[in-house]
């Protein structure tokens, strides 16, 4: 790990022929951001209800509101390209999991755990919630191979309420997974 110019921590991964860094992006990063975003998001798009789906599924006005909100966005770089995003807010007693994505082309190669293992490493004592769509299987049993517990429905429909701003009809159709740290 090295702190580049700003001293911000910047992990760099090393394999025999890339550099993989995970750092911090920032509204200057909006369409590298989105590209990963609406590209990974295809596959939700038969798992939500399609009055909740859009295109693109996350435009870039909504992403400027999370950054305004507090959320901040990780992202994994593979040579020079972004090909991951994971977000994390801190909102009153706990840190919010937000916007986590691969590129389709790549996922499923360890970028998603990478990405998770980071920010698990950064709140080793925190509580920590995600949201997920309730027919996202895989994206359910990714995080509970890190140890989150899915709530029940009626939980989960309590914390989407008290931790998230989000409409009736994805609370509806959304669960919570969490982990104490």
């Amino acid at each position: 790990m090295i702190f580049n110019k700003s001293s911000t921590l910047v992990f760099r991964y090393f394999d025999v022929n890339q550099t993989i860094m995970i750092n911090e992006y920032t509204k200057s990063n909006c369409s590298e951001i989105l590209y990963v975003v609406n590209d990974a998001a295809t596959r939700y798009k038969n798992s939500i209800p399609d009055d909740c789906w859009k295109e693109p599924y996350m435009p870039e006005r909504e992403l400027l509101d999370e950054f305004r909100d507090g959320v901040r966005m990780l992202g994994y770089m593979h040579g020079n390209k972004l090909i991951a995003v994971m977000g994390f807010q801190e909102i009153m007693d706990v840190v919010l999991i937000r916007h986590a994505y691969t590129l389709t082309a790549c996922q499923g190669k360890g970028t998603g755990s990478a990405l998770l293992e980071h920010l698990l490493g950064k709140y080793l004592d925190s509580r920590l919630l995600v949201g997920t769509w309730m027919d996202a299987e895989w994206a359910i049993r990714f995080y509970e191979k890190f140890g989150f517990v899915l709530h029940e429905k009626k939980e989960s429909n309590f914390l989407l309420g008290k931790y998230w701003n989000i409409s009736p009809k994805q609370i509806e159709h959304s669960v919570v997974l969490e982990k104490h740290g």
